[in-house]
């Protein structure tokens, strides 16, 4: 029979002691926890504040008789969403905000993409051309909208002048004063406004592409196209997706270029989503209409995202 070991008999083993080792993981992991939500707390104070708290008041002015000055406050909950959809500006301004949309969107991404492949390889003057390219998004979209309405102005504007003086007009030329006219002028403004920061984010998502993919491809024979297609753009797609998605959301929410530009005109052909709120909050004092079209204009947002990220998505898995 084997003898007891002594240890084992000198400290025998109770069952009912609680074990007292410190458990350092765990305190180490609550620790961290409360750290990071310490960190935390000051962003969710201001999300609460300058989002969720505003959003819920959106909520309830949609739900409300809600005038800009003194009155009745009752609620009336679908009257306001009828009201904003069956105005005779919704339709019109929802089409022309969706053509804005996409002409800007494709001119502009397609632009930026160009400008990020000429500066990508690092050549004299290379980080020239890159300041010169992002030096209009410096400046803010108000201030270059007021910029571009001087210059399309057709009595004191320099660009009608200089088609005068160069002999291609024979009357002042009108930038603004038609419709197509108005939105090529304005999708112009913003081309050249953001054209140098998606060429930034284009430019970062090129330059993380390893050179070495690049050389195995020219070793196989491959030519710019096929390198293009095959190399580039696939492992571009996350600054594209990332680029499209600020560009769609931004030109969704266009105001202040034509707010300043056109002022709607001509003959409200170029009224956007977002000026038709501003018009029904602060020029027809109906608070409750304008919250309507706010939350129907954060819904298709939040559609538009979804669909936008369930396709790239599948982009990646396919």
């Amino acid at each position: 029979m084997k003898a007891p070991d002594r240890a084992a008999a000198e400290h025998p083993v109770r069952p009912d002691t609680p074990d007292r080792r410190p458990r350092t993981p765990t305190l180490l992991r609550r620790s961290r926890t409360l750290q990071g939500m310490a960190y935390a707390a000051p962003t969710a104070v201001f999300v609460a504040v300058f989002f969720l708290l505003p959003l819920l008041l959106v909520g309830q002015m949609s739900l409300s008789d809600w005038p800009l000055l003194a009155g009745d406050r009752g609620g009336n909950a679908p009257e306001n969403y009828t009201d904003a959809t069956d105005s005779t500006l919704f339709w019109p301004a929802v089409r022309f905000t969706l053509l804005y949309t996409v002409l800007v969107t494709v001119v502009l991404l397609g632009l930026a993409l160009l400008l990020a492949l000429l500066v990508q390889e690092s050549r004299p003057g290379a980080g020239f051309f890159r300041t010169v390219y992002f030096l209009p998004g410096a400046l803010g979209l108000a201030s270059a909208s007021l910029l571009f309405w001087g210059l399309y102005s057709p009595s004191t504007g320099p660009l009608s002048r200089t088609l005068e003086r160069l002999g291609l007009v024979d009357d002042p030329v009108s930038f603004l004063g038609t419709p197509t006219a108005a939105l090529l002028s304005t999708v112009f403004l913003v081309v050249w406004k953001f054209a140098g920061f998606y060429m930034l984010i284009l430019l970062v998502g090129l330059q993380r592409i390893p050179h070495e993919v690049y050389e195995a491809a020219r070793m196989d024979g491959a030519s710019p196209g096929q390198v293009f297609r095959s190399i580039t753009l696939p492992l571009l797609r996350p600054s594209l997706a990332l680029s499209l998605l600020l560009c769609v959301t931004g030109s969704l929410l266009a105001f202040d270029q034509f707010f300043v530009l056109t002022k709607g005109g001509p003959d409200n052909s170029t009224v956007t989503v977002v000026q038709l709120i501003y018009r029904e909050a602060f020029q027809r004092l109906n608070l409750g209409t304008a919250a309507a079209l706010s939350i129907i204009v954060l819904a298709a947002l939040l559609l538009l995202n979804v669909l936008q990220f369930r396709g790239l998505r599948h982009a990646d898995e396919s």
